[in-house]
């Protein structure tokens, strides 16, 4: 395994990899690596002759009063992780490197975006298409890897792709979860024992709202007033949003067809964050 920190450096290899008719399988992270993002790595393994780990973490996803500041941070496991999984590159850039001095130019999308988390992280989504064009062009990659976990950014990046005509095929991996069931994210490291306990209940909540479609109940008003009540018998918990939309336009939906739908929750737990979806 190699690290590159340079985007000269990053660059060449990709032209040249692409240049022995090689694919590259992308996998971008702000690091602080779970084996959420060891799966990712092994399917992009599963599609592509390379694969490059991108870790950093990206200031301009983050809005004001955010956690920027006090995301983990281990670089030293992370590329041990990155070595452990078979990457091939692990790009560290450092900010300056990303964002010069002058850097003044931010991609958008205005559709996608605009509904669940754009709604209470207004910067976010313009962050991450940023950054990720920035380094899909860096990196050149084939196909590039994201978890279910982020159902939404990965809609609006499959949206820029397609919009911006870049030549890369984004490729959805199932979420993958910690052994009580809680999707395996960066910030689970801030919970408390107790916490921790109560932020379960969203999974538990998700999977009661499948149960009820698959049982055959498909009135969206009481898959969502259900899995509201059941997330808000914890004390810790404040609910952001809960919605039902289209899997793939993120549009808010009118009738529930299996297998087309998705179950988006975010919730407070006390100060942090948590997001997590079930496709119904």
């Amino acid at each position: 395994m190699r690290r590159i920190d340079t985007i000269s450096k990053m660059q060449t290899y990709s032209r040249n990899t692409q240049g022995k008719g090689k694919s590259i399988g992308f996998v971008p992270t702000m690091g602080y690596l779970h084996k959420g993002h060891l799966s990712l790595i092994k399917k992009a393994k599963e599609e592509a002759d390379v694969v490059v780990v991108s870790i950093f973490l990206n200031p301009k996803q983050f809005g004001p009063n955010e956690d920027l500041a006090n995301y983990p941070k281990d670089l030293e496991k992370d590329l041990k992780l990155c070595r452990s999984a078979g990457a091939d590159i692990v790009f560290v850039p450092s900010e300056e490197e990303i964002y010069p001095a002058g850097f003044s130019t931010e991609i958008s999308e205005n559709r996608l975006s605009e509904g669940l988390c754009g709604i209470s992280r207004p910067v976010h989504f313009k962050g991450v298409l940023t950054i990720l064009a920035k380094l899909f062009h860096i990196v050149l990659p084939t196909v590039t890897v994201f978890g279910q976990k982020d159902a939404q950014q990965v809609a609006v990046v499959r949206k820029m792709v397609t919009d911006l005509s870049f030549p890369v095929e984004i490729i959805e991996a199932p979420t993958v979860r910690e052994k009580d069931g809680l999707a395996m994210s960066s910030r689970n490291r801030y919970l408390s024992k107790t916490q921790r306990e109560d932020a379960c209940i969203i999974q538990e909540a998700l999977k009661a709202a499948k149960k009820m479609v698959d049982s055959g109940t498909l009135s969206i008003d009481r898959v969502v007033a259900e899995t509201t009540h059941i997330i808000s018998s914890k004390r810790r918990m404040r609910i952001i949003y809960i919605s039902m939309v289209d899997r793939v336009t993120l549009e808010p939906v009118k009738v529930i067809e299996p297998g087309k739908c998705l179950l988006a929750a975010a919730v407070w737990v006390d100060e942090i964050r948590l997001i997590d979806n079930i496709i119904l």
